[in-house]
């Protein structure tokens, strides 16, 4: 064998090794599908994603040469993407009483009308009352945007959500999350599955932010973001088109491409030219706020440090618990 042709034929290997590699995640992840998105038999569920395992490894097994074999498994592993990208999402099934209403916008010039924002009243997270509010605002009002991080395990996750301030008219939050069934909770491995729709959460901050860290016991930072009244207004309205069209054509959640963080991206990238990179952070998004810093997009006339410790609003939102004027306590 001459010293030339070893090269390529390492280097063919390497690249039949890396495909094969490819195509048993595919089936990994077929098999998952199949198991989460399938039947709601759970014993037929299971024994139809080992049938994948099964049809997959035949097909590996007996189809020659090797390449064919390749294309037959990656060519069934497509079939059951297929499939899965064919689930519909829906908007009519028997939600949870705190998703059980979409939002829905009208923008009229200046005057901005918003139809069931959540206000609910709670005694524990669990023990509430519910209150869906009709509610306008004078889009010309708005200051700025605020940035809520809210953590509940590993510093590395963190729940995001927005808040437009519309000076003496009060703040509007909008919490992007998953929409759950009764009787469903959040599961994280379920979340990167077709396991529940996407839902944009818009409500008083007394009752998304305020149910974080006095009945969730999650830690909770606020930070004013260095952007424009005409900028946060543009998200601002790029936000409202999605509320809306979500209220007619409901969309899958994804906690890897759709998620609290990566839809925000989505809505500054679709107002911004020029916009930053991707970052890491933005999927280990507990470090968003140290991103944001990094960019200008923060306050920076103080060291990071100092910034976040002044951010954390656990204590100030404890002691407002029942105060109306709860915004603007827990921001003093």
């Amino acid at each position: 064998m001459s010293a030339r042709r070893l090269p390529t034929r390492v280097a063919i290997g390497l690249t039949g090794t890396l495909v094969w590699i490819a195509l048993a995640l595919l089936v990994a992840w077929c098999a998952a599908a199949v198991w989460y998105d399938g039947p709601a038999n759970r014993t037929l569920a299971a024994a139809l994603a080992a049938a994948v395992v099964v049809i997959a490894l035949a097909l590996a097994w007996w189809v020659r040469p090797l390449h064919r074999a390749a294309a037959a498994v990656g060519a069934f592993g497509l079939l059951v993407v297929f499939w899965w990208t064919s689930i519909p999402p829906r908007n009519d099934r028997d939600w949870q009483p705190d998703v059980a209403r979409n939002t829905t916008a009208e923008v009229d010039g200046d005057l901005l009308r918003l139809h069931d924002v959540r206000n609910f009243d709670y005694r524990s997270e669990t023990d509430f009352t519910e209150r869906w509010e009709d509610r306008t605002y004078h889009l010309a009002k708005l200051r700025g945007v605020d940035l809520y991080l809210s953590y509940w395990g590993s510093p590395m996750i963190a729940h995001t959500i927005m808040s437009w301030d519309f000076g003496d008219e009060g703040q509007l939050a909008i919490s992007i999350e998953t929409r759950k069934e009764k009787g469903e909770v959040y599961d994280a491995i379920r979340g990167f599955f077709r396991q529940y729709e996407l839902h944009y959460v818009v409500a008083d901050e007394r009752d998304v932010v305020r149910l974080r860290p006095n009945y969730r016991g999650e830690t909770t930072y606020v930070y004013r973001l260095q952007a424009s009244p005409e900028r946060a207004r543009a998200v601002l309205l790029d936000y409202l088109k999605t509320i809306n069209a979500l209220a007619k054509q409901p969309v899958w959640y994804n906690a890897l491409t759709h998620n609290c963080t990566t839809t925000i991206r989505m809505h500054t990238r679709h107002t911004q030219e020029n916009a930053p990179p991707f970052d890491w952070r933005i999927l280990a998004n507990g470090y968003a706020d140290q991103m944001l810093y990094e960019r200008g997009a923060l306050d920076t006339s103080v060291p990071f440090a100092a910034l976040r410790e002044r951010a954390n609003i656990d204590a100030r939102s404890k002691a407002a618990d029942q105060d109306p004027d709860y915004s603007r306590r827990i921001r003093e």
